[in-house]
């Protein structure tokens, strides 16, 4: 059974940085792309930024674009999410999941880091 495991959540002062990472194991369920997502007190699990596997193709949502970079180091089977100029709004419980096609669901949700920005 595959896994996904993110890391590096914390507690930051806003304008500061963090970098989570989402690390694959087992049978992947993630081999076309991984997605980053959040989910903040009382909104719903919203998309953050994805990345193919093979050539490192970006998306991302508008209120993270020139904030955050997806990136993925295949040899580790690990994506990160470099979070800069981070803001209270940003706060949230940040999930990975990956998917093997363009079209099919998310799967393999780990169990969350949480980010928390102070003002």
């Amino acid at each position: 059974q595959g896994q996904l495991a993110e890391s590096g959540g914390g507690l930051v002062q806003a304008g500061g940085s963090l970098r989570l990472s989402c690390t694959a194991s087992g049978r992947t369920f993630s081999s076309y792309e991984l997605g980053w997502f959040r989910r903040a007190p009382g909104k719903e699990r919203e998309f953050v930024a994805r990345i193919t596997w093979s050539g490192g193709v970006t998306v991302y949502a508008d209120s993270v674009k020139g904030r955050f970079t997806v990136s993925r180091d295949n040899a580790r089977k690990t994506v990160y999410l470099q979070m800069n100029s981070l803001k209270p709004e940003d706060t949230a419980v940040y999930y990975c999941a990956g998917r093997n096609t363009p079209t099919t669901q998310f799967l393999g949700w780990g169990q969350g880091t949480q980010v928390t920005v102070s003002s």
